[in-house]
């Protein structure tokens, strides 16, 4: 299963505790370390890595055979990450699959909290993110089912719908 939304809305906190609850595998955020790493900004060529070092790093949890693997973020999310810098929809991101078969997205209900990595706190820029972000879902023919509310509201309904994806 997959965690996507725009920053700050929870993806990390949850993967890792919905991992631990279930006995999963998380699939760190690969962006962030990525970005952590760069002293200069982001380009479109960083994407692709993004996209590639995420998949590299998906694969290799997924060969654990865990009973739940938990993506922070995916291929979507690296898509719509480069819409939202770039201006348009990449063709070569956009024709990449997702590997999930649940998608959670999470909504932009809750307060923004910045750090040196994250780049779109202002509420303007949060809603056209998160506007990008359900496009692109739709783009790819995926409902995601959308979860809001408090951190504990958000990590009650997340584990339910898994719960019942694994039933």
């Amino acid at each position: 299963m997959v965690l996507s939304g725009v920053e700050s809305v929870g993806k990390s906190m949850l993967a890792a505790r919905l991992a631990g609850r279930f006995g999963g595998v998380v699939v760190p955020e690969f962006g962030r370390t990525y970005t952590q790493a760069l002293e200069r900004p982001l380009t479109l060529a960083d994407h692709h890595a993004i996209a590639e070092g995420h998949r590299r790093a998906a694969e290799a949890a997924a060969a654990l055979h865990p009973p739940l693997l938990v993506e922070d973020t995916d291929i979507v999310m690296t898509t719509a990450w480069a819409t939202m810098m770039f201006g348009g929809r990449e063709r070569q991101l956009a024709a990449l699959p997702s590997r999930a078969d649940l998608h959670l997205l999470l909504l932009p209900d809750v307060p923004f909290v910045p750090d040196p990595v994250r780049m779109f706190g202002a509420p303007d820029a949060r809603a056209r993110f998160h506007a990008i972000v359900e496009a692109e879902f739709a783009a790819r023919g995926i409902t995601p089912l959308r979860i809001g509310g408090s951190f504990a509201d958000r990590e009650t309904a997340a584990a339910g719908a898994i719960a019942e994806h694994l039933a």
